[in-house]
């Protein structure tokens, strides 16, 4: 077995992030179905290799909320790290990363909440909401609130 990456020297997952908004200006945001704590959050994940993030965004989407009824209408101007708290980042993706960058996509939904399915192959989430994007740092876990704040800051100018 070999030793462990010490926490600083591990590198940051690639992955992406995207912020639904609907025909009202607000945001799809869900409730993780692995946390005791109510955390909420934008989908998101893991890039593949060899995929580019805006083909990784419509296919994390898809995959999250059962939709791919979605247009791309921005995307953040460079990558968004946020670090794992220590403990948790041994345990998520075998150790390897200590947290992820990601680039984030706005992207605006063309169909209707009937399209929307969280019971996916693969569930993350156990409920799901629209809101104004604005209100989304408040429940989001503690170690994403930078992450999420800059996020916010980027994509609020699409809201007016």
């Amino acid at each position: 077995m070999s030793k462990p990456i010490p926490y600083l020297e591990r590198p940051y997952r690639p992955g992406v992030g995207i912020v639904l908004f609907n025909a009202h200006g607000l945001v799809f945001t869900a409730k993780r179905i692995d946390t005791k704590e109510a955390a909420w959050q934008f989908p998101q994940g893991g890039i593949d290799e060899g995929e580019d993030p805006r083909t990784a965004a419509f296919r994390e989407l898809e995959e999250e909320t059962g939709t791919n009824k979605a247009e791309s209408v921005a995307e953040s101007r460079s990558w968004i790290s946020y670090d794992l708290p220590r403990d948790m980042a041994d345990h998520c993706w075998k150790g390897r990363f200590r947290g992820q960058k990601q680039k984030w996509f706005a992207f605006k939904f063309l169909g209707t909440d009937a399209d929307i399915n969280i019971h996916t192959e693969h569930p993350e989430f156990s409920e799901w909401r629209w809101m104004p994007l604005a209100e989304v740092p408040a429940l989001i876990v503690p170690f994403k609130k930078p992450l999420y704040d800059q996020v916010v800051a980027e994509f609020l100018p699409l809201v007016g």
